[in-house]
């Protein structure tokens, strides 16, 4: 089995409870539900294994869900295409012309499900909330908010911040201050939440709960009427209950998902190329970290020596594509790779030739074994994986044979989860195989500021915030300063910064890159029409992506009739 793009774990077989649940159709008082009613009840499975610990926070890190279905932001924001932002509580939004003052018009006769009115005092409570709650408060918001009349809300700030605005428009959850204002919103679980939003929690039980449609939402009541949330126990469980026509939506490996349609009768699938996996490397001596990583040429050999299409078809089942070594997605960033960059593209195939003029070029020479060496010490790599990844353990162990092939020797150590995190953090690790994150919106100043910003990185034994690698380089920080100057639209003035991170990301090569990971989900096209397609990929098709997700359910139509 693989890992989920979501949990990161390998699980088991079905619960039998919440798969009977799926077959009937059961309501919540436990009788049969009619003909329309299970035609417009989607089931979705997200990969959740054991007993739903409610939680309908959508500040807390553990909630369950709502994000999104219950929760509204005030736009609708992806970051797997370049459209406009949607507007959803919000109606128009407007920067000044330094990027110090975000003017953001609302919309109007949108009300809470409990039918109090929403109005701009409630994006001024929450963005005050998130101020003053700093454990809440991920996306750094700093601003100061005052509402303008009942529809219109003025967020100033003190520096220009116009990259802060995906997030704050896109990801930011509006609450109730009517009911907020009396709760620690670090800590309450919200048994009975209230939102703006398409859907309203119906029932909860350990194995399955459900959000029913809200018949009062400004965008009129969706089409899907329930949405059923199954506990089940992992892939096996969620390819059984796909093959059984048990479950409408799933994002994970199946068997023979090269083709869902010819083998799943009733469903399709789709991927997307999201993730990109690297061997992150503990690659700076000044920050503390030892061993041949550190070395410039020697990350170079690496990503030489990969061949990645043989590495797509034994470790991925050809659901990966290609990865630029800038780190901008191929796909919707195009645009944003470097002129300079040569290739743009890191090659399918090893170039052995390459690596071995790299390492000679550091002084390094070959063995009696194959491997080379320098001053006596062999090069010899430790890469760190957490036990059950089995797609990125075979990923190593043919990366194992690709590098012996080259002159390196490449050794897995498999741990924990929390010993593999611990590891990352603290930078007592030489090799590490994970994915770069994607920021709020198709930018790649996100991960560029999350992963080679001097701000966001530690020395060796203290945790790192993002920046793993221990990667510093003034240029790259000055650059990263400068794009947060610049509206993003701009696109003549932020290439130049674009242009120099990534000459120095593509040499110093802190990240190899690997290849981008592919996220495979499974879907019940014969029940419901208007999922995403790769033409028309509205959002990110994951059924566990909030607030993604809530757009779909949205947008789907029972197929009956």
């Amino acid at each position: 089995m693989f890992k989920t793009t979501r949990s990161r774990l390998a699980i088991g077989a079905a619960v039998l409870l919440a798969g009977s649940l799926a077959l009937t159709g059961c309501s919540s008082s436990g009788s049969a539900s009619t003909t329309d009613d299970a035609a417009s009840t989607l089931i979705a499975y997200t990969g959740q294994s054991g007993d739903y610990q409610i939680n309908f926070n959508p500040w807390s890190p553990s909630n369950i869900g709502g994000v999104g279905t219950i929760y509204e932001s005030l736009f609708f924001i992806t970051n797997v295409n370049n459209n406009d932002p949607k507007p959803l509580l919000g109606k128009s939004y407007e920067w000044n012309g330094d990027g110090t003052q975000l003017t953001i018009t609302l919309r109007d006769g949108a009300t809470w499900s409990d039918g109090k009115p929403f109005t701009s005092k409630d994006v001024v409570f929450t963005l005050d909330m998130l101020k003053k709650q700093k454990a809440l408060n991920s996306i750094g918001y700093d601003g100061t908010a005052k509402a303008d009349g009942d529809d219109k809300v003025v967020v100033s700030f003190d520096k220009p911040s116009f990259v802060l605005g995906p997030n704050l428009l896109g990801k930011t959850w509006i609450v109730p201050e009517h009911l907020w204002k009396d709760i620690d919103p670090t800590t309450d679980v919200v048994r009975k939440p209230v939102g703006t939003g398409p859907y309203t929690l119906g029932t909860f039980k350990a194995q399955a709960f459900t959000l029913e449609a809200n018949k009062k939402y400004w965008g009129g009541a969706p089409s899907v009427k329930t949405v059923r949330y199954l506990s089940l126990s992992g892939n096996t469980a969620g390819a059984d209950a796909l093959a059984q026509g048990s479950i409408d939506w799933q994002t994970g490996p199946v068997p023979n998902m090269d083709d869902i349609a010819a083998k799943y009768p009733g469903y399709d699938g789709i991927t997307i190329p999201q993730n990109q996996m690297a061997l992150l490397t503990c690659s700076s001596t000044a920050l503390g970290c030892t061993g041949p990583q550190t070395d410039p040429a020697v990350r170079h050999a690496i990503a030489d020596a990969i061949n990645r299409k043989q590495l797509n078809s034994l470790a991925f089942e050809n659901t990966a594509s290609e990865i630029s070594p800038t780190f901008a997605l191929t796909g919707t960033q195009k645009d944003t790779i470097s002129k300079d960059v040569d290739p743009a593209v890191m090659p399918s195939s090893a170039d052995t030739a390459a690596a071995d003029a790299a390492l000679k070029g550091a002084g390094y020479a070959k063995g009696a074994d194959g491997i080379y060496a320098k001053d006596g010490k062999k090069l010899s790599l430790t890469v760190e994986v957490v036990t059950g990844w089995t797609d990125y353990i075979t990923a190593i162990d043919t990366m194992t044979q690709q590098l012996k092939a080259a002159g390196i020797e490449l050794k897995a150590q498999q741990s924990s989860w929390n010993e593999w995190t611990d590891k990352k953090t603290k930078g007592n690790f030489q090799l590490a195989i994970d994915s770069l994150g994607q920021g709020p919106a198709s930018n790649p100043y996100y991960l560029y500021n999350n992963y080679y910003s001097t701000a966001n990185t530690a020395k060796v034994g203290e945790a790192a915030p993002m920046n793993i690698a221990r990667y510093s380089n003034p240029d790259v920080d000055a650059a990263l300063a400068k794009l947060a100057t610049i509206n993003p639209t701009d696109t003549a003035a932020t290439q130049p910064e674009f242009d120099t991170i990534q000459q120095h990301i593509v040499e110093d090569m802190p990240y190899i890159p690997v290849m981008t990971g592919g996220t495979t989900s499974e879907f019940h096209s014969a029940k419901f029409t208007g999922w995403p397609t790769e033409k028309d990929l509205f959002a990110f098709p994951a059924v566990w992506a909030s607030p993604d997700n809530a757009e779909i359910f949205k947008a789907l139509k029972p197929a009956k009739g």
